[in-house]
């Protein structure tokens, strides 16, 4: 059934959107965590995120144990390509979780976890931007394997794709605070949120730009019809956002701010998919070539369409019970 193959990477680019909304934000905050000005702030940033940053991290767990079952031989080519930033990322989020525990059981070395804490938001979030980078600028595959060299995913695109996906989490972070603290927090993130918004809109614009150059078949795509059509109303959306974002914060708005960005995230990774689309690895692996037989697409299909109503369920009765400002007098811990 060649339909089933889109259905599922409809449904991993959903995971993947997800994930990058939910976690990119309290990645965001770790990211902020140094510039808090003292204990208390410290925190009320880490309680706004303490009861959801490990649901948020359920959807990363889904794409990755979903792209392995329906699209193995992406995931065989993927993985050697992009061993370094994956394992250091994991990794990363594996001290930034501990941090969330222990940071609150010690007083002397609670500097050590604050670290921890701030440097695996950083470093996971850096990797993450790494990796799509190496996708974006193309894997080299022959006979169905990874053809390429231990460094391929290190360059100066990627690079700086790294340091986008850092400044836009940064953001997020940022515009998730306004929307969940008040008084001088909230005051200060509000004017961070002005200079990283900037800085979001700048790299997309730098990386939009340089996009086309990485592979000639996104010249195609974005310059000739129907995908020059993208090419004017993919900009506009973004200006639109970009302009709600920063007259949500003139205005001193709770929650446009917020909205305003993950709606920007949206958008960008709507264009990341016109431009790998039909490939799930560009320049030359495509998602029907990468698909697990039919059968095996229709039994794990059955159990995710369980599955995902049940995880967006608990996600969001998770939301709805954490809603509201932080109490900086009151802990989750």
């Amino acid at each position: 059934m060649f339909e089933l193959s889109f259905i599922w990477a409809g449904i991993i680019a959903f995971a993947v959107l997800t994930y990058v909304i939910l976690d990119g934000f309290d990645l965001g905050v770790g990211i902020l965590f140094p510039l808090a000005d003292g204990e208390r702030e410290k925190a009320t940033m880490m309680n706004s995120i303490a009861p959801i940053w490990d649901g948020n991290e359920t959807w990363l767990v889904l794409g990755g144990g979903g792209l392995f079952a329906v699209f193995p031989l992406a995931y065989a080519v993927i993985m050697p390509a992009l061993y370094m930033p994956i394992i250091l990322m994991l990794l990363a989020l594996i001290f930034r979780g501990v941090a969330f525990e222990y940071r609150w059981r010690t007083e002397d070395g609670k500097h050590i976890w604050d670290a921890a804490f701030f440097g695996g938001s950083i470093v996971a979030a850096f990797m993450q931007g790494i990796a799509l980078g190496a996708l974006v600028q193309g894997i080299k595959v022959s006979d169905r394997a990874y053809a390429g060299g231990w460094w391929d995913w290190l360059s100066v695109f990627s690079i700086l794709t790294g340091v986008a996906v850092v400044v836009g989490y940064a953001l997020l972070g940022a515009t998730w605070l306004i929307l969940k603290t008040e008084n001088t927090l909230q005051r200060r993130m509000q004017s961070y949120a002005w200079y990283l918004g900037a800085g979001t809109l700048v790299f997309i614009g730098v990386v939009s730009i340089l996009t086309p150059f990485q592979d000639p078949e996104y010249f195609q795509r974005w310059l000739n019809l129907p995908g020059s059509i993208f090419s004017v109303i993919m900009p506009g959306a973004v200006l639109a956002a970009g302009w709600a974002l920063f007259t949500g914060l003139n205005g001193g708005k709770d929650a446009q701010p917020f909205l305003a960005t993950l709606s920007i995230f949206v958008l960008c990774f709507i264009g990341i998919g016109i431009s790998f689309y039909p490939n799930i690895i560009p320049p030359t692996l495509t998602i029907a070539e990468a698909a697990a037989p039919d059968k095996s697409l229709l039994f794990a299909l059955v159990g995710t369409v369980v599955l995902v109503p049940m995880i967006l369920a608990y996600t969001a009765y998770a939301y709805w019970v954490f809603r509201g400002k932080i109490d900086p007098a009151e802990g989750y811990h």
